[in-house]
């Protein structure tokens, strides 16, 4: 199994506070791998938030490959960071080459355009990027948005977070997911790694997808260019978040009903139990079969935990005003919120979403069954 490590704060968080909690976890992971994605960024990029970053991994020619592209796009670089990259004994990493974060200048023709547009053209830009590197592995993309960060690399998670130097606290957020990564199905491939990232909405996952063939190809068909990809089983629930609140533009508990709905007679009592058999038939192929458990996050830096309903992974969620903990395991909570009142946590079962708005002031947890919030502060 994978292990999962999110924190959502009101203050900027240190990257590695995440990968030290995976590190108490690790008897769960196989130490095959990390991933981590930041939103909502501190530190040198604290006041970059408009402009979109690069995240990704090139050699001399695929970096030569980004600048050439980038400029003949029109983007403008506005800041490049790379990590000081740590190698020596008790670090198990091998160096691919470059590991970027660049902020970019949007191209003059696109500075007063509508955001769709915007994000259109992220998108494209993106997968053009990860078209170029595909075939001789001279360029990984993994995001590339505002205020947004994504880092991957295979081996233990703890020896990755010091192969990136992030014990020097270089890059922070308000926002960060973090899984360590055990790749049970396919063979390691970066793009397997989770998070998963598509225009503001990421998701990561413990669990597998034995439903991910149908999920895949409904998303497939749906005519847009980002659901694209799926080198891991788990990459659908990004995109089908992203489908189900962005271009559907229903709200999050929706999504929670698509991907594990309710039985007829037990969603019978709820006031919009008409609309939620329309949403049971028109997108059953979306829904997941797992065991997984699924934390992720929105555009709007709202984070939320949910549990496949037939089968559970582990999951708990708990903290303090202004500092909360997602986490797979009970002692990955204690090591990256060890001042909380532990009677006040949450496992959440499987009618249960539990969601954490920006600021992480308070906790929210969503009833499917019967469409009630119970908010804990």
């Amino acid at each position: 199994m994978c292990r999962l490590s999110a924190i959502s704060s009101g203050e900027y968080t240190s990257v590695m506070d995440a990968i030290i909690a995976l590190d108490t976890m690790k008897e769960g992971h196989d130490g095959s791998g990390l991933g981590v994605t930041l939103k909502d960024l501190g530190g040198e990029f604290e006041h970059l938030k408009e402009y979109p970053i690069l995240s990704g991994i090139c050699t001399d020619v695929g970096r030569r490959r980004i600048d050439e592209y980038m400029e003949r796009c029109g983007f403008k670089v506005k800041f490049m960071w790379e990590p000081r990259i740590t190698e020596g004994p008790g670090i198990n990493v091998s160096r691919r080459g470059h590991y970027l974060a660049t902020a970019y200048q949007y191209p003059d023709g696109y500075l007063d355009r509508p955001q769709a547009e915007k994000e259109e053209l992220l998108t494209r830009t993106r997968l053009e990027l990860r078209r170029q590197g595909a075939d001789d592995d001279s360029l990984y993309v993994f995001s590339f948005w505002p205020d947004v960060i994504t880092l991957k690399e295979v081996g233990d998670p703890l020896e990755v977070g010091r192969f990136f130097g992030f014990e020097e606290k270089p890059l922070t957020a308000r926002v960060v997911l973090a899984q360590g990564r055990q790749n049970t199905n396919y063979s390691i491939q970066l793009y397997a790694c989770h998070p998963f990232f598509l225009q503001g909405y990421c998701t990561m996952t413990n669990g597998e997808n034995t439903a991910f063939v149908p999920n895949r190809d409904f998303l497939s068909g749906r005519g847009f260019s980002g659901y694209t990809g799926y080198n891991s089983d788990s990459e659908v629930f990004c995109h089908t978040l992203h489908y189900v609140h962005h271009r559907l533009g229903y709200p999050l508990p929706y999504y929670k009903d698509i991907v594990t709905p309710l039985k007829d007679n037990e969603f019978s009592g709820r006031p919009d139990a008409a609309a939620l058999g329309l949403l049971k038939r028109s997108l059953r192929q979306l829904c997941i079969d797992g065991p997984n458990c699924v934390i992720g996050f929105l555009p709007d830096g709202t984070v939320f935990l949910t549990q496949d309903s037939k089968k559970l992974r582990p999951g708990i969620v708990g903290g303090v005003p202004g500092r909360v903990g997602l986490m797979s395991e009970e002692c990955g909570l204690d090591q990256a919120l060890p001042q909380r009142q532990r009677q006040n946590d949450i496992i959440p079962m499987r009618y249960d979403l539990v969601i954490i708005p920006p600021g992480a002031q308070e906790v929210k947890v969503w009833n499917q069954r019967n469409g009630s919030i119970t908010t804990v502060n």
